[in-house]
């Protein structure tokens, strides 16, 4: 009788698969533009955002953008810009990312070389899988200091604080509902005003950001 040995089998990242053993140079050429991911060779399409996706993502982005504008420590940028995260073989787009000019990575036109300081995922059908699983996983192990989890499905948010020995923790908002970041010195992130509709406008939003900033001082 002849043995056979059992392989283990194959295991994709989350996600709609494109493409398989795409080099690094190739993703970037090819497939980076549009909205699609790289893990270890497989390339991974983004579905079409939503309309409460995209209302949050913008709402995030005036909210970054206004903070940096009065507090110019730091800088962010949206997808389909890469965090390419070189140790892990990954290149992901996160919905948003900050980079602090204190970062140590390498900050190009086309990418983040190395983690961003916060990592900031929409949740969607599509998506959950990925991001409270495979992209968990990968801004951990990279050493992104924080990775929030928007999920306007469920109405929450999951603030993930990376400790000491390198592992992420759950930090908690405050009992009025506002999140605050050592990172971020001075802004109040108030979650119940994400599944406000309309959200805030953008003189609103710069307007709350200033009084914020004035009154931390």
């Amino acid at each position: 009788m002849t043995s056979q040995t059992a392989s283990a089998p194959v295991t994709y990242p989350s996600g709609r698969v494109v493409a398989l053993n795409v080099p690094a140079e190739e993703y970037l050429a090819r497939y980076a533009g549009d909205f699609c991911e790289w893990s270890r060779g497989t390339v991974i399409k983004m579905a079409p955002v939503s309309s409460a996706h995209d209302r949050l993502s913008a709402y995030f982005r005036l909210l970054l953008e206004a903070y940096f504008a009065l507090k110019p420590i730091g800088q962010v940028r949206s997808a389909p810009f890469v965090m390419r995260l070189d140790t892990l073989q990954t290149m992901r787009e996160p919905d948003l990312q900050v980079i602090l000019h204190t970062n140590s990575g390498n900050l190009t036109d086309t990418a983040m070389i190395g983690p961003a300081d916060i990592c900031i995922e929409i949740v969607s059908d599509e998506s959950i899988a990925r991001d409270y699983g495979d992209k968990f996983e990968e801004y951990e192990k990279a050493g992104v200091a924080e990775y929030w989890i928007v999920d306007p499905l469920r109405q929450e948010c999951r603030f993930l604080r990376r400790q000491a020995m390198g592992r992420f923790a759950t930090i908690l908002p405050d009992q009025s509902g506002h999140y605050r970041t050592p990172l971020l010195p001075g802004l109040e992130l108030h979650v119940p005003t994400l599944w406000e509709e309309p959200l805030p406008d953008f003189f609103a939003i710069g307007q709350a950001v200033q009084t914020m900033l004035e009154s931390a001082q």
